[in-house]
């Protein structure tokens, strides 16, 4: 399966789950409510994700006098998209990001670390996967996956308080199913962190690879990402989890069954589809 077609086939799965457990809390009303709640959520989202967190990890925007602002202009040349704002954050783990709600109102931020641990063909390859998000729109598809997990969480966070005040139902029916009201707690959300996850790790895979037509190769993705895997064990970035997903890598590590919950594939599977030899699933 693509990973537009997976993206848009996990967003409808994401979308539904939400609708289905606001229907099961109220009825009707309930599947408006927590439409209302995607949709408000969505919105800020769209709107002020950008600033927001380039003054979480108090970006500081650089001009053309920059090399990374020059290697930036020349990468979006090749790549069709407008100039995008270029920030630096001072933190000695290698790591970048894109965000901004369209090509028009975009910006890259990149770590020091990133400049001081990565030759320029590496970093190259990490701005060039970042704009490759920004012509992909992939800053608003996780910020639509995120919102509407977020909203599924919220509700299941009213639904044991709606259960316990008799508004816990179908279109005001009273009373409430134990194992109904044990799923939409514990099983929703499950479901939508997973989904979630799933959906930032096709658009992943999807950047790898546009990044290397921007750039013109794949050695320096490569090695990009051998080396932010290398040094992050040593120097992590200190992250917040809710923007962890918008690195390049994975600032919080997960291992095992635990990475079924990443936002982003393993390293290894990442090179081995850029070196065109990705894993079965």
């Amino acid at each position: 399966m693509g990973n537009t077609v997976k993206t848009v086939v996990l967003l409808g799965l994401l979308s539904g789950l939400l609708l289905a457990v606001g229907e099961w809390l109220g009825g009707f009303s309930g599947l408006i409510i927590a439409f209302a709640v995607a949709v408000a959520m969505n919105f800020g989202s769209y709107w002020f994700s950008d600033w927001i967190v380039l003054a979480m990890y108090r970006a500081q925007r650089v001009g053309p006098d920059h090399p990374l602002y020059a290697m930036t202009a020349r990468l979006a040349r090749r790549a069709g998209l407008p100039m995008p704002k270029v920030y630096l954050i001072a933190d000695d783990s290698p790591n970048a990001f894109a965000t901004g709600r369209n090509p028009q109102h975009a910006a890259v931020a990149a770590t020091t670390g990133l400049l001081r641990f990565l030759r320029e063909p590496e970093i190259e390859g990490v701005i060039a996967h970042e704009l490759a998000h920004v012509k992909h729109r992939d800053v608003l598809i996780n910020s639509v996956a995120a919102t509407v997990a977020a909203a599924i969480m919220l509700l299941a966070r009213i639904a044991p308080f709606a259960a316990l005040f008799g508004g816990f139902g179908r279109d005001g029916q009273q009373g409430s199913n134990p194992l109904a009201l044990l799923a939409t707690i514990i099983v929703a959300p499950l479901a939508a962190v997973l989904i979630q996850a799933a959906i930032s790790r096709s658009r992943e895979f999807a950047a790898d690879r546009a990044a290397v037509a921007i750039a013109g190769t794949p050695y320096g993705l490569i090695g990009a990402l051998t080396k932010i895997d290398a040094v992050q064990r040593v120097i992590p970035l200190d992250a917040n989890p809710a923007t962890a997903h918008m690195f390049i890598s994975m600032p919080l590590s997960g291992r095992g069954w635990l990475s079924l919950f990443g936002t982003h594939p393993p390293t290894e599977q990442r090179i081995r589809a850029l070196l065109g030899r990705p894993e079965q699933s």
